[in-house]
């Protein structure tokens, strides 16, 4: 979504190299309501995965390989979350200011 400062919409998935992905526009189109979807998706995996981190680590008896595996899924939905709060962070700042009749 292109705020009114002009910057773009940061899009909750990279390009095949890592790049950011960003989205021009007034925030009503498909690909809006398509990142929408998956930064809800993203989020609500990030919190299932929290439950299974916290099963996992109460159980004594996991191994190495199986937190090593958890460690790397969460680190991965880790940078889906901030990413998700940086895009939403950025179009917050651009919402009304407190002397805007609309931002009351």
């Amino acid at each position: 979504m292109r705020t009114s400062s002009g910057e773009a919409r940061l899009l909750p998935w990279t390009t095949a190299n890592g790049d950011p992905c960003y989205l021009l526009g007034d925030g009503e189109g498909t690909v809006s309501r398509m990142a929408d979807r998956v930064e809800s998706a993203q989020l609500s995996m990030a919190g299932e995965l929290l439950g299974h981190a916290a099963d996992l680590l109460a159980d004594r008896r996991a191994t190495g390989a199986q937190v090593h595996y958890l460690a790397c899924r969460l680190a991965e939905s880790l940078g889906d979350v901030r990413r998700v709060a940086e895009s939403r962070g950025r179009r917050l700042d651009d919402g009304p200011g407190p002397d805007d009749p609309a931002g009351r």
